[in-house]
C-alpha cells in the first residue's frame, strides 16, 4: 500500500463495520477449532463459538457505553495505565460471568472444566487481538485517531 492510500485508510463507521465483520468471522473459526481440540463435537463447538460471539459483540457495546458514561464523570481525563487495566479486567470479566455458564451447560461440562476453557479463550484471543488489529492496520491504514497530524512548514 503506498504512503497516499495508508493515509487515507478506511475510516468512520465503514471501517468499524468491516473490522467487526472480520474479527468475529476468523474468531468464529478460531473458537470452534479450539473447542474441537478440546473434543468438542463440530456442531456443539460451532454454535459455541457463535454465542460466544454474539454475547462480546453485545457486552462490547453496552460494556464501552457504560465505561464511557463513568469515565466521562471522573474528575481526571485521559487513559492511564490503571483505567486501561480496570477496563480490560472489567471487559473480561464480564465475558467470562456470562460464558462460563454457558460453557458449561451447552457442553455438558463442570463450571471448573468450562472455567479452564474461558481461560484458554482468553490467553487465545490476546494474541489473536493484537495479531488482527496489526494486519487489520497494515492492509487497510491506520485509524485517523492514531495517524500522526503532518507538520505544517
Amino acid at each position: 500500500m503506498n504512503q497516499k492510500t495508508q493515509a487515507a485508510g478506511l475510516q468512520g463507521a465503514r471501517r468499524r463495520v468491516i473490522y467487526v465483520t472480520l474479527y468475529e468471522l476468523i474468531a468464529v473459526i478460531c473458537a470452534s477449532a479450539l473447542f474441537m481440540a478440546a473434543g468438542q463435537s463440530v456442531g456443539h463447538s460451532g454454535g459455541m463459538a457463535v454465542a460466544a460471539s454474539t454475547i462480546a459483540i453485545a457486552w462490547n457495546v453496552a460494556f464501552n457505553t457504560l465505561f464511557e458514561m463513568w469515565e466521562a464523570r471522573q474528575p481526571v481525563k485521559g487513559r492511564s495505565t490503571t483505567r486501561r487495566i480496570a477496563h480490560a479486567l472489567g471487559f473480561e470479566g464480564g465475558i467470562a460471568l456470562a460464558l462460563i455458564p454457558l460453557m458449561a451447560w451447552w457442553f455438558n461440562v463442570s463450571l471448573w472444566q468450562a472455567t479452564v476453557m474461558e481461560a484458554g479463550l482468553l490467553v487465545f484471543f490476546l494474541f489473536y487481538t493484537y495479531a488482527f488489529n496489526w494486519s487489520f492496520d497494515r492492509l487497510f491504514g491506520l485509524p485517523a485517531s492514531a495517524q500522526a497530524v503532518p507538520v505544517k512548514a
